[in-house]
C-alpha cells in the first residue's frame, strides 16, 4: 500500500505551485500578504479546498476572498500550465480558522496559568 494516495500527492503539488505563483505572479495587493496553510483533494481529484490565512493586519481575510474571486479564473489557468495534470481541478478558497483558534487557545491558557500562579505557593515560600 502507497502511504500517500494520488489526491495528497496532487493537493502538496497544487499547495506549492499556488505558493509560488502568488509569490511571482499575482499583482492584486489584497493576495500579497497571504500564506497557503493546506489544500484538500476529493478523492476524484475535481475539487479542491485551498485554505489560507494573512500574514498581516493589511490585508483582511474578506478583501483576500475577494482577491482570491477576482484572480480565480488566471490562478486555475496558471495552476494548469504548471501541473498538466488531464483534468483541473475546480478550486474554492477558505480562510483558515485554525490559526486563530490555537492563538485564542493559547491566550486562555497562559490566562489560565497567570491566574493560578497567586494560588500555589512557590518552592521559594
Amino acid at each position: 500500500m502507497k502511504p500517500y494516495g494520488r489526491a495528497e500527492r496532487v493537493s502538496g503539488l497544487i499547495q506549492q505551485t499556488l505558493s509560488e505563483i502568488l509569490q511571482k505572479s499575482i499583482k492584486d495587493p489584497r493576495l500579497k500578504s497571504v500564506s497557503i496553510t493546506g489544500v484538500k483533494m476529493t478523492g476524484d481529484l475535481k475539487l479542491a479546498r485551498i485554505y489560507f490565512v494573512t500574514t498581516d493586519e493589511i490585508s483582511t481575510r474578506e478583501e483576500a476572498s475577494a482577491g482570491f474571486q477576482k484572480a480565480h479564473g488566471f490562478i486555475k489557468h496558471a495552476l494548469a500550465q504548471k501541473l498538466e495534470l488531464r483534468y483541473m481541478p475546480d478550486l474554492h478558497f477558505f480562510y483558515d480558522e485554525s490559526i486563530d483558534y490555537g492563538m485564542h487557545i493559547d491566550s486562555v491558557l497562559k490566562r489560565l496559568h497567570n491566574g493560578n500562579e497567586s494560588d500555589y505557593p512557590t518552592a521559594e515560600e
